[in-house]
């Protein structure tokens, strides 16, 4: 293991471009209350944040136990659609090198464990991606830094030798809270947001040759 090294990943839309299935499954969601949703919007507010905050904001008149009940139902819409995934372009080499050279990894999402767990075996990564942070599970969850520093503590990592991955604006600022020089994918945001929100580097998948420099240097 190469000392305090980490790479910390970021899931829906980060090792697999998910953000449709979660749209969909919103707008079957608000059909149900003859509503609708924009994929502005679903940007806006709603992509990376976690789900009490997510239901508290789109249904502010209901009881907490309504809402949870609610996001659990939102989920199971989710998984309802999930069958094989595809990774991003150049993950599996990433997790290949960091493998080869001892480098420990970890998934840290504000997805419900059931839906990390299904989305990790549909891309093929369940036993390689054992640590998962699920940040509804802690005290406070994304954009809070509290989901990285777990992941680094848990990893025997140190934040200036690790990198994330986040496709999301509160994702990297969660990251980039947690003192980690975080990549901002290009799935759903342009680069200037990415950049803004705290991002090192803005790329549209892991084959990127700036990002492969970056990788060695942390040898």
């Amino acid at each position: 293991m190469t000392k305090g090294t980490a790479l910390l990943f970021d899931l829906d839309g980060t090792l697999t471009d998910t953000d449709h299935l979660h749209l969909e499954a919103f707008r079957i969601l608000l059909q149900e209350f003859g509503r609708s949703i924009t994929l502005e919007h679903y940007k806006a507010r709603i992509m990376g944040h976690p789900n009490d905050e997510i239901m508290r904001e789109m249904f502010p008149d209901e009881t907490p136990e309504r809402r949870v009940a609610l996001s659990d139902r939102k989920e199971q819409l989710f998984r309802d659609q999930l069958a094989t995934l595809t990774p991003t372009p150049g993950v599996i080499e990433v997790l290949d090198w960091a493998d080869t050279n001892g480098v420990p990894y970890a998934v840290v999402t504000n997805a419900p464990r059931a839906n990390a767990e299904m989305m990790l075996q549909g891309l093929g990564l369940d036993r390689r991606m054992t640590e998962l942070v699920i940040g509804d599970e802690l005290e406070r969850a994304k954009p809070d830094p509290l989901p990285y520093r777990t992941g680094l503590q848990r990893l025997g990592a140190t934040a200036g030798r690790a990198l994330a991955f986040e496709d999301s604006l509160p994702g990297i600022r969660a990251a980039h809270g947690a003192g980690i020089a975080t990549y901002g994918i290009r799935t759903a945001h342009p680069d200037d947001a990415l950049l803004g929100s705290g991002a090192v580097a803005a790329i549209t998948d892991f084959t990127d040759a700036g990002l492969w420099k970056r990788l060695e240097a942390l040898l």
